[in-house]
């Protein structure tokens, strides 16, 4: 459990625990991760931090869920001025590895959650989920998508963006030792290989519809 400050100070002062907790669990892992190292981060003391937050599995959870808060924002603000629903698509993936770079931890926490909290885990693949289920059924209402369950299409194209994040951004090359902080955006030919492929598969079926033969003709 969490709470919520009073003040602006104190909103400064979460914010740079959560800063510090996604640096730390991101770095060491959660097992490895303390609140001691936590605080020692972000610059406060030990006390502060049971001002709000119950303990580390708390400020883990908050940390999901601020990763994710962050994310959905960065994909809707690039997609919100998209003309139609594949420029939303190139706009929002662009978005969500521009994110990931930046934030590798990411990855690296999101990964985390599956063994210390698979609740945070589902409810932050739901929450994107959600939302991209909504958009591919007004897409395919304005005929700009072709007509499949929205709810596969939307779980298959998460996992389209997160192994491809996952491969170009997250890795290094075979043998190159890891490098830390900010990561390579996804290459150009690999970005544009992906949405060929999903642009294809979202596209509308432009087929003439069969009809059956009439009484009399040949079939």
């Amino acid at each position: 459990m969490s709470t919520a400050p009073r003040t602006a100070r104190g909103n400064r002062t979460r914010a740079k625990l959560l800063e510090a907790a996604e640096a730390v669990f991101a770095s060491v892992g959660y097992h490895e991760a303390s609140i001691v190292k936590i605080t020692e981060a972000a610059g406060v003391g030990l006390g502060t931090f049971y001002l709000y937050f119950d303990g580390k599995q708390a400020i883990f959870d908050e940390v999901v869920e601020d990763l994710n808060r962050r994310v959905r924002h960065a994909m809707t603000d690039a997609a919100r001025n998209a003309a139609n629903r594949m420029e939303a698509e190139r706009a929002g993936f662009r978005a969500f590895f521009r994110f990931t770079a930046q934030h590798p931890a990411l990855y690296r926490i999101i990964r985390q959650a599956e063994f210390v909290s698979p609740g945070a885990l589902r409810l932050h693949y739901t929450r994107i989920v959600n939302g991209y289920i909504e958009g591919l059924k007004s897409a395919q209402a304005g005929g700009e998508v072709r007509d499949m369950d929205p709810t596969v299409a939307a779980w298959a194209l998460m996992g389209i963006g997160e192994l491809i994040g996952m491969r170009w951004v997250l890795w290094d090359e075979e043998g190159a030792p890891p490098v830390e902080g900010a990561r390579p955006e996804v290459p150009e030919e690999v970005f544009e290989e992906m949405m060929q492929f999903i642009e294809r598969g979202l596209a509308p079926d432009t087929r003439p519809s069969s009809t059956p033969p009439q009484e009399g003709t040949l079939p």
